[in-house]
């Protein structure tokens, strides 16, 4: 289901019936600048009044409340109900979710971390993944597939991936500590870690998040081809900008 969503917004291409997948970008919302215009997340000084309608536009737009987490860089996975759903329902504190029900929205929000959809074979469960490198290297991916294939009852090489816009290959260096965190050496040539000065390396966060998926058994990724950092106009970028809203990847069993 496509119909509802803003052009702007991206669309996993992949082959998977009955369920809807989108993540956002800036287009679509109310928000002024710097969050302008689909801040999607309260509390980083942004008007209420206008995240409260980019979220309602959000919702409107894919027909069910997304669930939002209380996200900590970490690798915990939240099951999700109809009843996370409810208003009154306290955020689960993780970095990914699943469902195994028709219209519960797993999201999760970024500004330069990867985010990770999945889909099990016939629409039988969803999972959404927030990847930033802590995340990633802590094994949430690992920990997603998991919780996805025991609630859907399917095997790794029968779910299907996607990656979202994250911050790109030529935009994200870092330390010792992150190639450290991968179990990297520093002294070997890594295509994920390409030296850029002294103590620095370049980190290709979606090379990482595929290495992992695929050492996990899942055959079917694609996308990852977006970098925040370089589409100002399209993509909130935490590390280009500081002040700056959030986008949202969602993904969803459609009801029938």
């Amino acid at each position: 289901m496509t119909e509802g969503l803003h052009p702007d917004w991206l669309v996993p291409q992949w082959n998977a019936a009955g369920i809807g997948a989108v993540m956002t970008t800036r287009a679509g919302g109310v928000s002024a600048a710097p969050f302008d215009s689909l801040n999607l997340r309260q509390g980083l000084g942004d008007s209420d009044a206008a995240v409260a309608e980019n979220q309602r536009r959000l919702q409107e737009a894919i027909g069910d409340p997304p669930v939002w987490l209380k996200q900590v860089h970490g690798a915990a996975v939240a099951p999700l109900t109809s009843a996370s759903q409810r208003p009154d329902a306290a955020p689960p504190t993780a970095d990914a979710s699943i469902a195994t029900e028709p219209g519960v929205v797993c999201a999760v929000q970024v500004a330069d971390c990867l985010p990770v959809l999945f889909a099990a074979p016939q629409a039988r469960g969803v999972a959404a993944a927030h990847a930033g490198w802590r995340g990633l290297a802590g094994g949430v991916l690992e920990a997603s597939i998991d919780a996805l294939c025991a609630a859907a009852r399917c095997t790794p090489d029968e779910l299907q991936a996607w990656l979202g816009a994250c911050i790109g290959p030529r935009r994200f260096e870092v330390g010792a500590d992150v190639l450290e965190a991968f179990g990297a050496d520093p002294r070997n040539q890594s295509a994920a870690f390409v030296p850029s000065k002294p103590g620095k390396w370049l980190a290709n966060l979606p090379l990482l998040a595929r290495t992992r998926l695929h050492a996990a058994g899942v055959r079917a990724i694609s996308g990852g081809t977006w970098c925040t950092v370089d589409a100002p106009s399209r993509f909130f970028s935490f590390r280009r900008d500081g002040v700056t809203g959030r986008m949202a990847a969602a993904v969803w069993i459609e009801r029938r």
